[in-house]
Protein backbone atom coordinates (compact mmCIF):
# COMPACT_ATOMS: atom_id res chain seq x y z
CA UNK A 1 0.00 0.00 0.00
CA UNK A 2 2.73 2.47 0.99
CA UNK A 3 4.38 1.84 -2.74
CA UNK A 4 0.92 2.95 -4.50
CA UNK A 5 0.83 5.93 -2.20
CA UNK A 6 4.53 6.65 -3.48
CA UNK A 7 3.48 6.59 -6.97
CA UNK A 8 0.71 9.73 -6.16
CA UNK A 9 3.81 11.86 -5.50
CA UNK A 10 4.96 12.74 -9.11
CA UNK A 11 1.08 13.89 -9.56
CA UNK A 12 1.14 15.70 -6.51
CA UNK A 13 3.82 17.91 -7.22
CA UNK A 14 2.42 18.45 -10.60
CA UNK A 15 -0.68 19.66 -9.32
CA UNK A 16 1.22 21.89 -6.60
CA UNK A 17 3.73 23.70 -9.47
CA UNK A 18 0.50 23.41 -12.25
CA UNK A 19 -2.37 24.24 -10.14
CA UNK A 20 -1.91 25.65 -7.10
CA UNK A 21 1.05 27.67 -6.86
CA UNK A 22 -0.15 29.31 -10.06
CA UNK A 23 -3.73 30.06 -8.54
CA UNK A 24 -2.21 31.53 -5.39
CA UNK A 25 0.12 33.70 -7.30
CA UNK A 26 -3.23 35.04 -8.91
CA UNK A 27 -4.30 35.82 -5.18
CA UNK A 28 -1.77 37.44 -4.35
CA UNK A 29 -1.93 39.69 -6.92
CA UNK A 30 -5.07 40.22 -6.69
CA UNK A 31 -4.87 42.00 -3.15
CA UNK A 32 -1.56 43.73 -3.58
CA UNK A 33 -0.21 46.96 -5.32
CA UNK A 34 2.86 48.37 -6.32
CA UNK A 35 4.48 49.91 -3.08
CA UNK A 36 7.03 52.85 -2.96
CA UNK A 37 10.52 52.73 -3.01
CA UNK A 38 10.83 51.45 1.03
CA UNK A 39 8.56 47.97 -0.08
CA UNK A 40 7.92 46.61 -3.46
CA UNK A 41 4.08 46.19 -2.64
CA UNK A 42 1.25 46.82 -0.32
CA UNK A 43 -2.26 44.38 0.65
CA UNK A 44 -5.44 46.34 -0.43
CA UNK A 45 -8.61 45.34 -1.97
CA UNK A 46 -8.89 48.40 -3.75
CA UNK A 47 -9.23 46.39 -7.46
CA UNK A 48 -12.39 44.01 -6.06
CA UNK A 49 -13.82 47.64 -4.63
CA UNK A 50 -13.45 48.56 -8.73
CA UNK A 51 -14.61 45.82 -10.01
CA UNK A 52 -17.86 45.95 -7.96
CA UNK A 53 -18.33 49.61 -8.31
CA UNK A 54 -17.85 50.05 -11.72
CA UNK A 55 -21.24 49.47 -13.50
CA UNK A 56 -19.43 48.73 -17.05
CA UNK A 57 -17.89 46.03 -15.06
CA UNK A 58 -20.74 44.21 -13.66
CA UNK A 59 -22.91 44.68 -16.86
CA UNK A 60 -19.90 42.39 -18.51
CA UNK A 61 -19.93 40.17 -16.12
CA UNK A 62 -24.29 39.90 -16.30
CA UNK A 63 -23.48 40.07 -19.98
CA UNK A 64 -20.80 36.69 -19.89
CA UNK A 65 -23.64 34.43 -17.05
CA UNK A 66 -26.32 35.24 -19.48
CA UNK A 67 -24.56 34.09 -22.66
CA UNK A 68 -22.93 31.32 -20.76
CA UNK A 69 -26.63 30.62 -19.88
CA UNK A 70 -28.45 30.76 -23.51
CA UNK A 71 -25.34 28.64 -24.46
CA UNK A 72 -26.23 26.17 -22.25
CA UNK A 73 -29.50 25.97 -22.57
CA UNK A 74 -29.20 25.57 -26.47
CA UNK A 75 -26.39 23.15 -25.98
CA UNK A 76 -28.78 21.31 -23.63
CA UNK A 77 -32.07 21.82 -26.35
CA UNK A 78 -29.71 20.19 -29.37
CA UNK A 79 -27.10 17.91 -27.73
CA UNK A 80 -29.91 15.77 -25.71
CA UNK A 81 -32.38 14.28 -28.68
CA UNK A 82 -29.06 13.96 -30.21
CA UNK A 83 -27.41 11.94 -27.42
CA UNK A 84 -31.12 10.12 -26.79
CA UNK A 85 -30.84 9.28 -31.06
CA UNK A 86 -27.13 7.88 -30.84
CA UNK A 87 -28.03 5.68 -27.23
CA UNK A 88 -30.86 3.53 -29.45
CA UNK A 89 -28.63 3.39 -32.52
CA UNK A 90 -26.76 -0.26 -33.09
CA UNK A 91 -23.41 0.09 -31.75
CA UNK A 92 -21.17 0.03 -34.69
CA UNK A 93 -23.90 2.99 -35.95
CA UNK A 94 -23.04 4.47 -32.44
CA UNK A 95 -19.21 4.43 -32.97
CA UNK A 96 -19.54 5.82 -36.15
CA UNK A 97 -22.16 9.11 -34.87
CA UNK A 98 -19.38 9.41 -31.77
CA UNK A 99 -16.11 9.52 -34.59
CA UNK A 100 -18.18 12.18 -36.37
CA UNK A 101 -19.04 14.32 -33.45
CA UNK A 102 -15.08 13.90 -32.16
CA UNK A 103 -13.57 14.55 -35.20
CA UNK A 104 -14.08 18.07 -35.78
CA UNK A 105 -12.48 18.52 -31.85
CA UNK A 106 -9.54 17.33 -33.33
CA UNK A 107 -8.47 20.11 -34.93
CA UNK A 108 -7.70 23.36 -33.02
CA UNK A 109 -11.18 25.46 -31.47
CA UNK A 110 -8.88 28.58 -32.55
CA UNK A 111 -8.66 27.03 -36.54
CA UNK A 112 -12.71 26.06 -36.05
CA UNK A 113 -13.53 29.68 -35.19
CA UNK A 114 -11.46 31.18 -37.79
CA UNK A 115 -13.47 29.39 -40.22
CA UNK A 116 -17.24 30.72 -38.68
CA UNK A 117 -15.70 34.21 -39.64
CA UNK A 118 -15.22 32.96 -43.16
CA UNK A 119 -19.06 31.73 -43.24
CA UNK A 120 -20.34 34.31 -41.65
CA UNK A 121 -19.05 37.18 -43.48
CA UNK A 122 -20.75 39.60 -46.16
CA UNK A 123 -18.98 37.39 -49.28
CA UNK A 124 -19.75 34.07 -47.41
CA UNK A 125 -21.70 31.05 -47.93
CA UNK A 126 -24.59 31.93 -44.54
CA UNK A 127 -24.79 34.92 -46.10
CA UNK A 128 -25.35 33.43 -49.55
CA UNK A 129 -27.96 31.21 -48.72
CA UNK A 130 -29.86 33.63 -46.72
CA UNK A 131 -29.54 36.01 -50.25
CA UNK A 132 -31.20 32.59 -52.21
CA UNK A 133 -34.13 32.43 -49.41
CA UNK A 134 -34.87 36.57 -49.77
CA UNK A 135 -33.73 37.46 -45.90
CA UNK A 136 -31.85 39.93 -47.55
CA UNK A 137 -28.17 41.00 -46.61
CA UNK A 138 -28.97 40.43 -42.57
CA UNK A 139 -25.58 41.25 -40.37
CA UNK A 140 -23.66 38.12 -39.10
CA UNK A 141 -20.84 38.56 -38.45
CA UNK A 142 -19.36 40.60 -35.28
CA UNK A 143 -22.83 40.37 -33.18
CA UNK A 144 -24.53 38.30 -30.37
CA UNK A 145 -25.77 35.94 -32.47
CA UNK A 146 -22.41 34.83 -34.08
CA UNK A 147 -20.97 34.63 -30.98
CA UNK A 148 -23.78 32.72 -29.55
CA UNK A 149 -23.23 30.35 -32.25
CA UNK A 150 -19.53 30.00 -32.30
CA UNK A 151 -19.61 28.78 -28.43
CA UNK A 152 -22.74 26.52 -29.06
CA UNK A 153 -20.88 25.07 -32.22
CA UNK A 154 -17.12 24.79 -30.08
CA UNK A 155 -18.79 23.42 -26.55
CA UNK A 156 -21.86 21.00 -28.12
CA UNK A 157 -20.10 17.77 -28.41
CA UNK A 158 -19.12 18.28 -24.72
CA UNK A 159 -22.85 18.19 -24.12
CA UNK A 160 -23.59 15.31 -26.56
CA UNK A 161 -21.18 12.97 -25.39
CA UNK A 162 -21.62 13.06 -21.40
CA UNK A 163 -25.31 12.74 -21.55
CA UNK A 164 -24.78 10.08 -24.44
CA UNK A 165 -22.26 8.03 -22.15
CA UNK A 166 -25.01 7.94 -19.23
CA UNK A 167 -27.84 6.94 -21.69
CA UNK A 168 -25.77 3.84 -23.12
CA UNK A 169 -24.87 2.93 -19.60
CA UNK A 170 -28.61 2.69 -18.59
CA UNK A 171 -29.77 -0.86 -18.09
CA UNK A 172 -32.40 -1.68 -20.80
CA UNK A 173 -33.76 -4.18 -18.32
CA UNK A 174 -35.28 -0.88 -16.71
CA UNK A 175 -36.97 0.11 -19.82
CA UNK A 176 -38.53 -3.09 -20.16
CA UNK A 177 -39.65 -3.05 -16.28
CA UNK A 178 -40.97 -0.11 -17.25
CA UNK A 179 -43.13 -1.51 -20.38
CA UNK A 180 -44.35 -4.26 -18.67
CA UNK A 181 -46.02 -2.07 -15.96
CA UNK A 182 -48.47 -0.65 -18.75
CA UNK A 183 -46.32 2.43 -19.46
CA UNK A 184 -46.02 3.76 -22.68
CA UNK A 185 -42.85 5.54 -24.84
CA UNK A 186 -43.31 8.49 -23.51
CA UNK A 187 -44.30 7.78 -19.69
CA UNK A 188 -41.04 5.62 -19.82
CA UNK A 189 -39.11 8.31 -21.11
CA UNK A 190 -40.20 10.78 -18.44
CA UNK A 191 -40.84 8.23 -15.43
CA UNK A 192 -37.36 6.20 -15.87
CA UNK A 193 -35.17 7.39 -19.06
CA UNK A 194 -34.98 11.20 -18.36
CA UNK A 195 -34.34 10.84 -14.25
CA UNK A 196 -31.23 8.53 -14.83
CA UNK A 197 -29.80 10.41 -17.85
CA UNK A 198 -29.54 13.68 -15.07
CA UNK A 199 -26.14 13.19 -14.31
CA UNK A 200 -24.89 12.77 -17.61
CA UNK A 201 -26.64 16.28 -17.92
CA UNK A 202 -25.54 17.54 -15.09
CA UNK A 203 -21.79 16.84 -16.64
CA UNK A 204 -22.75 18.29 -20.19
CA UNK A 205 -24.10 21.63 -18.07
CA UNK A 206 -20.62 21.53 -16.47
CA UNK A 207 -18.69 21.47 -19.51
CA UNK A 208 -20.34 23.96 -20.96
CA UNK A 209 -21.53 26.86 -19.17
CA UNK A 210 -17.93 27.25 -17.07
CA UNK A 211 -15.76 27.25 -20.44
CA UNK A 212 -18.30 29.29 -21.86
CA UNK A 213 -18.32 32.11 -19.29
CA UNK A 214 -14.51 32.60 -19.14
CA UNK A 215 -14.36 32.49 -22.94
CA UNK A 216 -12.02 35.19 -24.66
CA UNK A 217 -11.20 34.72 -28.04
CA UNK A 218 -14.41 32.88 -29.76
CA UNK A 219 -16.23 36.53 -28.76
CA UNK A 220 -12.89 38.30 -29.55
CA UNK A 221 -13.09 36.73 -33.18
CA UNK A 222 -17.25 36.65 -33.65
CA UNK A 223 -17.71 39.53 -32.36
CA UNK A 224 -14.98 41.69 -33.58
CA UNK A 225 -14.42 43.38 -30.59
CA UNK A 226 -17.96 44.79 -30.65
CA UNK A 227 -19.12 42.28 -27.91
CA UNK A 228 -17.08 42.51 -24.97
CA UNK A 229 -17.15 39.72 -22.57
CA UNK A 230 -15.16 39.11 -19.40
CA UNK A 231 -12.93 36.95 -20.77
CA UNK A 232 -12.11 39.80 -22.96
CA UNK A 233 -11.47 41.97 -20.06
CA UNK A 234 -9.02 39.73 -18.51
CA UNK A 235 -6.95 39.70 -21.70
CA UNK A 236 -7.19 43.06 -22.09
CA UNK A 237 -5.99 43.84 -18.26
CA UNK A 238 -2.84 41.16 -18.69
CA UNK A 239 -1.67 42.43 -22.47
CA UNK A 240 -3.07 45.42 -23.27
CA UNK A 241 -3.29 47.85 -20.73
CA UNK A 242 -0.51 45.51 -17.99
CA UNK A 243 -2.88 45.97 -15.00
CA UNK A 244 -1.68 42.18 -13.81
CA UNK A 245 -3.03 42.98 -10.58
CA UNK A 246 -6.98 44.34 -11.30
CA UNK A 247 -6.92 41.58 -14.02
CA UNK A 248 -5.74 38.93 -11.36
CA UNK A 249 -8.72 40.45 -9.46
CA UNK A 250 -11.01 39.62 -11.99
CA UNK A 251 -10.01 36.39 -12.63
CA UNK A 252 -10.05 35.49 -8.76
CA UNK A 253 -13.85 36.71 -9.02
CA UNK A 254 -14.57 34.38 -11.74
CA UNK A 255 -12.93 31.36 -10.10
CA UNK A 256 -15.32 32.22 -6.91
CA UNK A 257 -17.98 31.78 -9.11
CA UNK A 258 -17.38 28.99 -11.21
CA UNK A 259 -16.53 27.29 -7.48
CA UNK A 260 -20.02 28.37 -5.79
CA UNK A 261 -21.73 26.97 -9.71
CA UNK A 262 -19.82 23.75 -8.98
CA UNK A 263 -21.32 23.27 -5.32
CA UNK A 264 -24.59 23.98 -6.61
CA UNK A 265 -23.87 21.13 -9.87
CA UNK A 266 -22.70 19.02 -7.10
CA UNK A 267 -25.55 19.48 -4.54
CA UNK A 268 -27.98 18.94 -7.28
CA UNK A 269 -26.16 15.25 -8.19
CA UNK A 270 -26.35 14.18 -4.71
CA UNK A 271 -29.80 15.24 -4.46
CA UNK A 272 -30.36 13.31 -7.47
CA UNK A 273 -28.50 10.76 -6.23
CA UNK A 274 -30.76 10.06 -3.36
CA UNK A 275 -28.20 11.84 -0.75
CA UNK A 276 -25.17 9.25 -2.03
CA UNK A 277 -22.33 10.74 -2.04
CA UNK A 278 -22.57 13.73 0.50
CA UNK A 279 -19.90 14.25 2.70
Amino acid sequence: MKKFSQMAIPYIVWSVLMLVLPMALIAFYSITQQGNSIISFSITLEHYIKFFTDADFLIILWRSLWIAFKTTIICLLIGYPVAYYISHCKERMQNILVFCITMPMWINMLVRTYAWIGLLSKDGLMQKLLSLLGLGNAELLYTEGAVLLGMVYNFLPFMILQINTTLCKMDDSLLEASADLGADPVQTFYRVTLPLSIPGVINGITLVFLPAVSSFFIPKLLGGGKYFLIGNVIENQFITVGEWNFGSAISMIIAVIMMVLMMCVHKAEVRNNGGKGET
